[in-house]
This record gives structure tokens, C-alpha cells and sequence, in this order.
């Protein structure tokens, strides 16, 4: 059977680079700080499950190989210039033979469960989304069982349509699956959400022992 990929798309988490919407509520550190955390924390979780192969998609190309800046383990792949859609669909065509799912590192809910329900969807099909709650997309996913056509030409990003518009771009045919609908964390609203609910969380937790 063909080896199934995971790639995390990741930026360099350098301070004032990532984040930037956040930073302005609750400030550059914090900012940083948050995304370092998150992207160690969803690439342990993730490259830890032998059911894929994990790798990082990383920007900017020059940091690829500063080991400082990037979780352990995964190999590195350069995410290369362009827009979101040019360098999503680089990624996505960039491993070996075999189904691929591409997931943001800024994304702290992820959990193997659900990559692993994006791989058993492509089983049947031959794309799958992740929705987020903004209209954007938070995991893509494609067999690859052909050269995949451009799928990402003319979406509009950051925008409440940006799944709308990248469906609209399917070739006519394929079956197309949906997986969990999850959220980043890209200002300061949703970051006290995240809060929120880990707090929360861990008061659960708390109480079952």
C-alpha cells in the first residue's frame, strides 16, 4: 500500500514574523510564544502516529535547516514563494507516491483522530476538507492518484468563501469528503477562546480523577 503524508505547513517562529493579527491584541511575545507552543505541540502529537509519514512545510525557504527554529523528527520540505494557494499546491505535490493531507501548525485542537478520519476519507474519494468556522479550510487532502489539477487559482484567502472557492475549482466528477470543522487562532478573541476551553479542559480532567 502506498505510504500516506502528512505535511504541517509551518512558518519560521521568529518574533514579530508570525502571528501578526494576533500580536496586535495581545502583543509580539505572546504571539510568538503561542505559535512556538502550538506548532511543537500539534508536530509531536501528529509525527507520532505511524499510520502516515510526517513532514514540515516550512517558510521562509531560508530557514529550513536551522534545527533551532523547527521541531524534531520530521523532515522539511520548503513551502518556495508565491502565494497561499501556489505554495499549498507545491506541498501538496511535493512527497512520494501516495495520499497526502496538508493541516495548518496554528491550528491547537488537531488531533490524530483527525487526520486519521481525512486518510480513511480519501479512501473513497478523491479530496477532503477540514472546514473552519471563518469559511476557510483547515486540513486539504487529495489521493493523488493522478497529477492533481490547480485547484487553488482564483480563491479568494482570508476570505468567508475561501472553501466555497476552492470547491467551485474541483474538476467535475471527483468525490469530495468533509472532515471535523476546526478553527486557528489568529486574533485575540479566538485566543481567549482557546483559553477558555482549555481551562475548562483541564477543570474536566480535574474532576474525573
Amino acid at each position: 500500500m502506498s505510504t500516506r503524508h502528512l505535511i504541517v505547513m509551518a512558518k519560521s517562529p521568529r518574533l514579530g514574523r508570525v502571528k501578526t493579527r494576533l500580536a496586535a491584541d495581545i502583543g509580539a511575545v505572546a504571539a510568538a510564544g503561542f505559535y512556538r507552543r502550538t506548532l511543537t505541540g500539534v508536530t509531536a502529537r501528529l509525527a507520532g502516529d505511524g499510520r502516515w509519514r510526517t513532514w514540515l512545510g516550512v517558510s521562509p525557504d531560508a530557514d529550513i535547516a536551522d534545527d533551532a527554529l523547527w521541531p524534531a523528527g520530521p523532515d522539511r520540505i520548503a513551502q518556495g514563494t508565491g502565494d497561499l494557494g501556489v505554495r499549498m499546491a507545491r506541498l501538496l505535490a511535493a512527497p512520494p507516491p501516495g495520499p497526502v493531507v496538508l493541516v495548518g501548525a496554528d491550528i491547537p485542537a488537531i488531533r490524530p483522530d483527525h487526520v486519521w478520519q481525512a486518510f480513511r476519507a480519501l479512501g473513497r474519494n478523491d479530496a477532503v476538507f477540514g472546514p473552519a468556522a471563518d469559511g476557510g479550510f483547515w486540513l486539504v487532502g487529495l489521493k493523488r492518484l493522478r497529477r492533481a489539477p490547480d485547484i487553488f487559482s482564483g480563491v479568494r484567502w482570508s476570505h468567508p468563501e475561501t472553501l466555497a472557492d476552492t470547491l467551485a475549482q474541483l474538476p467535475k466528477g471527483w468525490r469530495v469528503a468533509e472532515a471535523a470543522t476546526l478553527s486557528d487562532v489568529d486574533d485575540g478573541g479566538a485566543f481567549r477562546a482557546h483559553q477558555s476551553r482549555m481551562f475548562s479542559d483541564l477543570g474536566t480532567r480535574a474532576k474525573t480523577r
